[in-house]
């Protein structure tokens, strides 16, 4: 019954799922500020149940964070070279690694293929793949092809350029880009004589660089997988590259979202791939590759293939640290400004929820509870982006003051003062986070300032100016926009 009024109804379907996101998050934000006139009970009972999430939250945060970085470091010091010895096909594998760009300074390409030129894996396995694009002038564009071959093109097993001109149907981003990379690669590398179940595709950002295990690493995850047609391989992102550049403000939200990523790897029921992964090239091939016509792609590739493979896919962690660029610009506001379009687009990841949702009704023999499991971990993602911001910075504060009654009364006295407790004691969960910080985080410059970096830890007082304008805002953006229909178009991030 619910199938079929799906499909007798797609449009208007996918249409409401569009305005759920918004609906959900602008009535959780509203709700205590007009719920504490009707029913101040139940507002005052879930800003506390909220807070003791969140309490739960940070510690689950501090315990996965730490036993991944165990993991990592472990990893970091494995001689994953000599353990590629026990597999008879190691040879056969090919990595193609597609590195899309568009006006990025020539330095920073040289520093992403310089850390693959670095790594321990015999390099003749490894192909490199520029991705342009076509909008980018085509003086620039030969010119840093130029340059790059000259130091990097006898390097590799091969170097490939592919030059990507957008046609209808397709909107600019890196979905669109990758996808004419892939399918451009695909057939040079089979005519090579490469077999397509022996090649892995990695989705690599122009910023990135690996450690110098990371291909040894995933050639031995690629061969001891069974199921390796059915995998995502997951590394750690961490926005390091130019953190002693960022302006405090803005350094903080970074060290929290890499943080963030490092305690994600170990939780294998919520894990999706993002920022920089690799998959096979034959799951990739069967599943269609990316959809051209979308800005998000990462998490749209996995549920892509999850549904198509009927839930067979998974993600599988790899436990080796990727640096990225953090957003930044050649001036303070301009870099605030370049933050929050980068973080306005990664909250519209939320448009994918639609078709998330969509089939998961349609898809049939699909585990129910891990496909019931993958779809609220994306509703919780996405759906509390901008609300949790609210509810735990303000709390109680703001609607008790609406309507003095309440806060006078024994419920009023008591909640705020709970909340402050749970929340205090979760903010000690930070020291952890502060830890992991000083370990990953790449050695000081001698331009900044020692007295500068002793008083690191007091930025994080900016937490909730930053969790408002780099948080809430961005993801409270994305969600009016996509209820309203007002869809954004892709922004590349400025590298400087």
């Amino acid at each position: 019954m619910l199938r079929k009024f799906i499909l007798n109804h797609e449009k208007g379907v996918l249409r409401a799922l569009e305005i759920l996101p918004g609906f959900v998050s602008w009535n959780l934000i509203l709700f205590p500020y007009w719920g504490i006139f009707l029913f101040p009970e139940v507002v005052a009972y879930f800003v506390l149940a909220f807070n003791i999430y969140w309490f739960y939250q940070s510690l689950v945060i501090a315990f996965t964070a730490t036993v991944s970085h165990l993991r990592v470091q472990a990893s970091m010091k494995n001689d994953w070279v000599a353990d590629l010895r026990e597999f008879k096909d190691t040879k056969k594998v090919h990595h193609a690694v597609v590195v899309c760009t568009y006006k990025e300074p020539l330095y920073i390409l040289q520093r992403t293929i310089g850390s693959l030129a670095a790594q321990t894996l015999d390099r003749k396995q490894i192909s490199l793949v520029l991705a342009m694009e076509k909008k980018e002038p085509e003086e620039d564009r030969l010119a840093k092809v130029k340059e790059l071959k000259k130091e990097f093109g006898s390097v590799f097993g091969n170097f490939f350029v592919t030059v990507h001109e957008l046609i209808p149907g397709e909107v600019q981003g890196k979905a669109s880009n990758e996808r004419y990379a892939t399918i451009e690669v695909k057939d040079k590398l089979i005519k090579l004589g490469h077999s397509i179940d022996d090649i892995t595709i990695t989705s690599c950002d122009s910023d990135h660089r690996y450690h110098y295990n990371h291909f040894a690493a995933l050639t031995y995850k690629f061969l001891e997988t069974e199921d390796r047609h059915l995998m995502f391989w997951q590394p750690l992102v961490l926005f390091y590259n130019n953190i002693w550049e960022l302006p405090a403000i803005t350094r903080v939200p970074n060290t929290l979202m890499s943080i963030w990523n490092l305690s994600q790897l170990p939780r294998r029921d919520r894990l999706v791939n993002a920022q920089n992964y690799s998959t096979s090239l034959r799951l990739l091939d069967d599943v269609g590759y990316w959809d051209p016509d979308k800005i998000p792609e990462d998490w749209g590739i996995f549920f892509k293939a999850y549904y198509k493979k009927r839930g067979q896919v998974e993600v599988e962690p790899l436990y080796l640290p990727v640096y990225a660029d953090a957003a930044l610009s050649d001036s303070f506001w301009s870099t605030l400004k370049n933050q929050y379009e980068q973080l306005k687009r990664w909250a519209w990841g939320t448009s994918d929820d639609p078709w998330i949702i969509k089939n998961y009704f349609l898809t049939p023999d699909v585990p129910i509870l891990d496909k019931t499991m993958r779809v609220l971990t994306v509703m919780w993602s996405h759906f509390l982006w901008p609300v949790n911001w609210f509810i735990i910075t303000i709390g109680l504060t703001l609607p008790s003051l609406l309507n003095p009654a309440f806060g006078r009364t024994a419920l009023g006295l008591y909640v705020p003062k709970v909340s402050s407790f749970l929340l205090t004691v979760a903010m000690g969960f930070l020291v952890v986070m502060l830890l992991f910080d000083n370990v990953y985080k790449p050695k000081r410059p001698d331009t900044f300032p020692l007295w500068r970096a002793i008083l690191f830890p007091l930025e994080f007082v900016l937490m909730p100016v930053a969790g408002f304008f780099f948080g809430a805002l961005p993801g409270l953006d994305a969600h009016t926009r996509l209820m309203l229909g007002k869809y954004i178009e892709y922004r590349v991030t400025e590298k400087v």
